[in-house]
């Protein structure tokens, strides 16, 4: 009985919440309102000079890629390691790639795209999402690596880590869900079945399955190639303002939330709501004598640990995206807990070998790329230096995703009982 009531009282007041927080946020600003100026001028800048232009030309080739079909062809390919591994349908193969290439944004952005499409359901829609939710390589590699830890290896480590362990996480959690089943809905690639019969009519060749996916998913979509242009980059613009608005607001509340209980330490606080924020506050609490990298193991765990968490800053910016398809946040930010868990144990395992690694065999790239200070305007100008070598990343993972996609695939054949 109590527990009904309570019950009750909790899904009464939800509605109040979000309007008492924001009065109470109100009312922390106007008694502090210099120190509060500051910190969302903070966000802004790290927002304008470094997110922005980073992101930006990913998230419009991104919304470009997926209205074109390719999606669902690379989807074909991708099928059986996402059925077999994550319990998804094949199309959601490149939402995967999007997700761990071109960060939250773009990966909460393909997941409506294919919802919108029909070719998820809501509750596959949640799990996707929780599983494509990664952070950017541009982060990783320019902000993080060379512009807070001025050494790009640092920021290679933490991207293989971070990859790895997102892989690792979005597998454990469809153990989970391995009770429900994957859509039964015909893929647009499939050959027609015959009346009554298990069996498809004619097994298509994988190339022409490939083409019959991409054009039934570009003749659905049927906007012309000036239109997808414009519409993606409207559409990249607003999810980079509602990412910057997030920032500013989040760089606000960690202010009031350090100064109003200074006994919880700012990148605790940081860590824990905001990515960027939480990033640099991590970098330079750790800037003293020997350096973030030299100080030891826990370091690198805990940044490794946050940049899996992402933030609920993140979170919520995914969320906002995924409204129309219902996710659920107690099981999306499970899997982030999950992946942050086992970001910091491999983090242990793996991040000297990583190092040494780079080290011996790439010594060009921990040199080369000089350091810059994390918050100049000019350092907007060496973010395009970078899109080669992410492209050149995007294009490894996909042929890994592939060739473990289809090392499934024979797994499975072998194990398949014959008769």
């Amino acid at each position: 009985m109590i527990n009904f009531k309570l019950r009750r009282f909790l899904t009464g007041s939800a509605p109040f919440v979000p309007g008492a927080a924001a009065i109470l946020l109100a009312i922390a600003i106007v008694l502090a309102p210099e120190s509060s100026f500051e910190a969302s001028l903070t966000g802004l800048k790290l927002w304008w000079t470094l997110v922005f232009p980073a992101l930006l030309p990913f998230l419009i080739l991104s919304e470009m890629l997926s209205a074109s079909g390719f999606v669902h062809g690379i989807g074909v390919l991708l099928g059986p390691l996402m059925k077999r591994l994550f319990k998804l349908p094949g199309a959601a193969g490149w939402t995967l790639v999007l997700g761990i290439t071109a960060g939250f944004p773009a990966g909460a952005g393909g997941v409506m795209q294919l919802h919108r499409q029909g070719d998820i359901t809501d509750k596959e829609a949640g799990r996707l999402a929780s599983i494509v939710h990664y952070a950017s390589p541009v982060t990783l590699l320019i902000v993080i690596g060379t512009a807070f830890l001025h050494s790009p290896a640092a920021g290679y480590t933490l991207l293989a880590i971070h990859w790895l362990s997102g892989l690792t996480a979005g597998g454990t959690s469809a153990c989970f869900n391995s009770s429900r089943k994957v859509s039964l809905s015909i893929p647009p690639g499939a050959a027609p079945r015959l009346p009554g019969s298990r069996q498809p009519a004619y097994k298509a060749s994988l190339p022409r399955r490939i083409h019959r996916a991409a054009a039934d998913a570009r003749s659905r979509d049927g906007r012309g190639f000036g239109k997808v242009l414009g519409e993606s980059v409207s559409a990249a613009v607003q999810n980079l303002m509602i990412v910057g608005g997030y920032m500013i607001m989040f760089a606000v509340v960690i202010n009031i939330i350090t100064t109003l209980l200074p006994q919880i330490p700012q990148l605790m606080a940081a860590g824990l709501l905001e990515i960027h924020l939480g990033a640099r506050a991590m970098t330079s609490a750790a800037a003293g004598q020997g350096g973030f990298i030299a100080g030891g193991l826990l370091g690198p765990a805990l940044l490794s640990a946050g940049l899996a968490w992402s933030g609920i800053c993140a979170q919520l910016q995914a969320l906002t995206l995924l409204k129309a398809a219902n996710v659920r946040f107690l099981p999306f930010a499970a899997v982030r807990l999950l992946h942050g868990l086992i970001a910091f144990a491999l983090t242990y395992l793996l991040w000297t070998p990583l190092m040494n690694l780079q080290a011996a065999v790439l010594p060009v790239i921990a040199v080369s790329t000089p350091a810059a200070a994390p918050l100049e305007l000019g350092f907007v100008h060496r973010i395009w230096g970078f899109f080669p070598q992410t492209l050149q990343l995007q294009a490894l993972l996909v042929i890994f995703l592939l060739l473990l996609s289809a090392a499934v695939k024979l797994f499975t054949r072998n194990r398949r009982p014959s008769g």
